[in-house]
């Protein structure tokens, strides 16, 4: 089957193997051009969420720059002989690929909803047949909806601000055009069910059962991924329904933090992460805007950053790095998102912001750039893939 892009509103419903696996591809090649070695690297890794975006380029990181064993769990799409599997599942299957020729360590994976019993069940019970303890779990979990696991309620996550209506522009990334956007506030049980999909409770739940059942090893880090943002987002995302399951999810890691460092000498943090194109993102609004004009101060500043680059330098400056203690923020935080946050950055966003219009669009920002990274999520856009080859959707390399 030859697949091309077919893209509804902010997602890209077809996928292509061969254009994720070189994704992939380009990942490893990254951390194994640019990680240290460190005796202090983990040795098994657990990550909750691997298939995309920070998630996928921490189990690509841990795999390859210490050669640790690493467990995924994810819940992507399988393919059909005449339906691509959505990203992730090509990801996962681009990177157990890989993964092989190391030889040296062992990758499993589970394909099920993380907020389950069923699925954490089977990724513990997976986890002892691979023979030792997590010494570094990673919680990338971005989900719409949960299903909670103690009373089968559905909760949905949406985009609201709080107290106020919110306007701004935003940007019709379809049309290539600015418009103006307003947002009714949200209400207390808007607020509540985003708590419940994207604040901590589903970590906590994880974290409690992983020491339970003893598979967390002494020292072990517990890092869940976070954003706080800058001025132009605040109202929608930091201040917004996103920003109090943020703050719940930051008192999380306070209450585990606390709860490991008794239970086995662990820590747990979060850490927030600079803004990229992922598939989340890129349906939050005002982001797209915000993200193509980043883009484009922080590569004339030559400090941008993607995924895979942020994650190598957690890995090397901040988790295992030469200071044994992990550097953080006032409130305990990791703090990735520095460069992207810094006074020089965030004074030319300001001092750009309102000259953006539809017309000046490709000139004033990175759009261009944003509109490739989105199609890359998905594997396409990759100057060595041919796009007009007949590929097997089921068994593709």
């Amino acid at each position: 089957m030859i697949v091309k892009p077919r893209i509804k509103g902010f997602v890209c419903i077809t996928s292509h193997p061969k254009g994720c696996y070189e994704n992939v591809k380009r990942q490893v090649d990254y951390t194994l051009a640019n990680s240290k070695s460190s005796s202090r690297l983990p040795k098994r890794v657990l990550v909750i969420g691997s298939s995309t975006g920070y998630g996928l380029s921490s189990r690509i990181t841990a795999a390859f720059s210490g050669k640790a064993d690493t467990l995924g769990v994810f819940f992507e799409r399988p393919p059909k002989e005449d339906k691509p599997a959505s990203a992730g599942f090509y990801n996962n299957y681009a990177f157990e690929s890989i993964s092989a020729e190391l030889g040296t360590s062992v990758h499993k994976s589970v394909n099920g909803d993380a907020f389950s019993d069923s699925c954490k069940q089977e990724v513990v019970e997976l986890a002892k047949s691979m023979g030792g303890k997590f010494d570094l779990i990673i919680y990338s979990l971005a989900s719409p909806r949960r299903i909670d696991p103690l009373d089968g309620q559905i909760h949905k996550a949406c985009l609201k601000p709080i107290g106020a209506i919110y306007k701004n522009k935003t940007l019709d990334t379809d049309r290539a055009e600015l418009k103006d956007i307003t947002i009714e506030p949200a209400s207390s049980s808007e607020i509540d069910s985003t708590i419940k999909v994207m604040g901590g409770e589903d970590w906590a739940l994880w974290t409690d059962l992983l020491l339970q059942e003893n598979l967390l090893a002494k020292d072990c880090l517990n890092i869940a991924y976070s954003y706080i943002g800058p001025e132009v987002t605040q109202p929608i995302y930091r201040n917004g329904t996103i920003g109090r399951a943020k703050e719940h999810l930051e008192h999380t890691a306070s209450a585990l933090n606390t709860k490991m460092i008794q239970q086995c000498g662990g820590q747990a943090f979060v850490s927030v992460n600079k803004a990229v194109v992922t598939q989340a993102s890129s349906a939050i609004p005002v982001v797209p805007l915000y993200v193509s004009l980043l883009f484009k101060v922080m590569r004339e500043l030559n400090n941008h950053e993607g995924c895979i680059e942020q994650i190598v330098r957690m890995f090397n400056e901040r988790l295992y790095g030469e200071e044994e203690k992990i550097p953080v923020d006032e409130s305990g935080r990791i703090r990735l998102d520095d460069w992207e946050m810094s006074n020089e950055v965030q004074c030319e966003i300001i001092n750009q912001w309102s000259k953006i219009t539809s017309e000046n669009l490709n000139s004033m920002t990175n759009f261009e750039e944003y509109q490739n990274e989105f199609l890359k999520l998905f594997g396409f856009g990759f100057d060595n893939v041919n796009y007009e080859e007949d590929v097997d959707l089921v068994s593709p390399f």
